[in-house]
């Protein structure tokens, strides 16, 4: 550890450059899984706040839950068996205000459920987002498949699909609105294991968010960004280690003659890295928490402790790898020649 810190102190510009480009790349990354996940709560909030448990579609909707239609009499036995089961449907539509300002919507009708708004027939309850944009309680909002009005009597807290404030509304109201008499949906909350459904297919809730489409293609393409940059940051590490140890061949020859082994010098290496990478990796864990703080509201960024903790350790790990592939060299240092290689 003392030569370790001797060399970073003797060539700070060196490792300063490399601790820099680590702390802009671990940022990117905390950046870019923070906006991941502001942005998977801004999606699919209405789902990903359920308890574990297993959703269950028609097997003919090929894991559409649009095309999904719970045929009565399954729904009916369903909920005879299992007490805490629920049956819902979803669809995306628009409301106008009383100021005819028109609002995109997901629609949701649940009966028979702790976990999603009920309410009467003729009421609403949106989520609070759309009380940020002048809809109070009270109010009477219209749609154009709808015979009457609905009646605002409240507002749920982070309860958004497809990136749309969910509109709770009675069964009845669902059926006028959409012209449908099924629901979409089956939802079955802490099951281990699903039983089989004759007719329906399960899902855990995390099955049932891969099949919306919005939400797999956006989760996918923001975690292999995340990825790569941990990748790169590997190979920097590979690539500034191995052309400081070809530089210092000489040295290492004589520290082998003198009597220093191999474990020692890649223990000095080791420690070099750990400096800069938790040095970098700090700063990059402040400013990223930071931001979640004073984050403008409308900014889908939520980025939690635990995940910051995750992915230091992703990058010590392969930190550690890539100093580790650079050093295979100093094994091969036969010090007579090294020495010589060095005085040339």
């Amino acid at each position: 550890m003392i030569l370790a810190w001797k060399e970073i102190k003797k060539n700070k510009a060196r490792f300063i450059i490399l601790g820099f480009i680590i702390f802009l790349v671990s940022f990117l990354t905390f950046m870019i899984s923070g906006l991941s996940n502001g942005l998977s709560k801004d999606n699919a909030s209405l789902i990903k706040d359920l308890p574990d448990g297993h959703f269950y579609m028609n097997a003919d909707a090929e894991e559409n839950y649009l095309a999904s239609k719970i045929d009565k009499k399954i729904e009916g036995n369903v909920l005879a068996e299992n007490k805490q089961a629920s049956v819902l449907a979803i669809q995306m539509g628009f409301i106008n205000d009383d100021q005819d300002k028109q609002h995109s919507v997901a629609f949701v009708a649940a009966a028979h459920s702790p976990f999603f708004e009920e309410v009467g027939k003729g009421e609403v309850i949106l989520d609070r987002s759309l009380k940020d944009e002048g809809v109070k309680i009270g109010d009477k909002v219209k749609n154009k498949q709808y015979s009457k009005e609905l009646i605002v009597k409240g507002f749920a807290d982070h309860k958004k699909f497809s990136h749309a404030p969910a509109a709770f509304i009675h069964r009845e109201d669902y059926k006028e609105i959409f012209k449908g008499t099924e629901m979409q949906l089956i939802f079955i909350p802490e099951l281990v294991e699903a039983p089989s459904i004759t007719g329906l297919q399960s899902f855990t809730n995390d099955e049932f968010l891969s099949t919306i489409p919005s939400y797999s293609a956006e989760q996918m393409s923001l975690n292999m960004i995340s990825w790569f940059l941990i990748v790169i940051s590997g190979m920097l590490f590979t690539i500034f280690f191995y052309m400081m140890n070809v530089q210092k061949i000489g040295l290492y020859g004589i520290l082998k003659a003198i009597g220093m082994k191999t474990r020692s010098l890649f223990v000095m290496m080791w420690s070099q890295m750990m400096i800069i990478t938790l040095a970098s990796l700090g700063i990059s864990v402040l400013l990223s928490q930071a931001l979640e703080t004073v984050a403008p509201e409308g900014l889908p960024f939520y980025l939690p402790a635990k995940t910051s903790f995750q992915f230091s350790l992703v990058f010590i790990a392969v930190g550690f790898i890539g100093a580790t592939l650079s050093g295979i060299q100093i094994k091969k240092v036969e010090p007579l020649k090294a020495i010589q290689q060095g005085e040339g």
